[in-house]
């Protein structure tokens, strides 16, 4: 590591809160397929609706549960900034090496009460042709469609805080952009 080199190192106790939390979103969603609860709302209570959010449930947190399982054994660091660039560690869709020249800016998105960075690139289809995994491509593509960029990062699995996170690539952005 040279002196220019920052590691944010993931945060295992993050991981396993959300694993936590993914693995009880599983039991609620495999509780709404085989024993769906009887509900007297018209909307909410309706057996398909209840039918497609405990599948929806199952698939979605179990995905977050098998990226999370295979991302506490990890003990490279989830973000690493440098000269070059950002390393991307952090997550099930991680982009790699986000070199500085590439990025244009930065912007703050907020989904739900969650807070993501996402980096918006000169070259996003270079960073979603280089991910190997189809299933980790075709995300990227999502987030490319739905926000702008193939890129984000949240502070979730880092030992650092958001708005940290956020200031920190901001002033290193600044620095070696110059």
């Amino acid at each position: 590591m040279t002196p220019e080199t920052i590691e944010i190192p993931l945060s295992k106790k993050k991981l396993i809160l959300t694993l936590v939390g993914a693995i009880g979103f599983v039991a609620i969603g495999c509780w709404f397929l085989i024993a769906p609860p009887t509900i007297s709302n018209p909307v909410i209570g309706n057996p398909t609706t209840i039918f497609i959010t405990g599948l929806a449930s199952v698939i979605f947190f179990g995905l977050v549960t098998v990226v999370v399982i295979r991302k506490l054994p990890d003990n490279k660091a989830g973000l690493i900034i440098d000269e070059k660039g950002i390393i991307d560690n952090s997550s099930g869709v991680s982009a790699g090496l986000v070199l500085w020249s590439d990025i244009e800016e930065i912007k703050v998105f907020q989904i739900m009460n969650q807070k993501f960075l996402m980096f918006i690139v000169k070259n996003p289809q270079d960073y979603i042709s280089r991910q190997a995994n189809g299933l980790k491509r075709k995300g990227m593509e999502l987030n490319y469609k739905s926000y702008g960029s193939p890129i984000s990062i949240s502070a979730n699995a880092l030992q650092t805080d958001f708005d940290k996170l956020y200031e920190l690539l901001v002033r290193k952005m600044g620095e070696y952009k110059l």
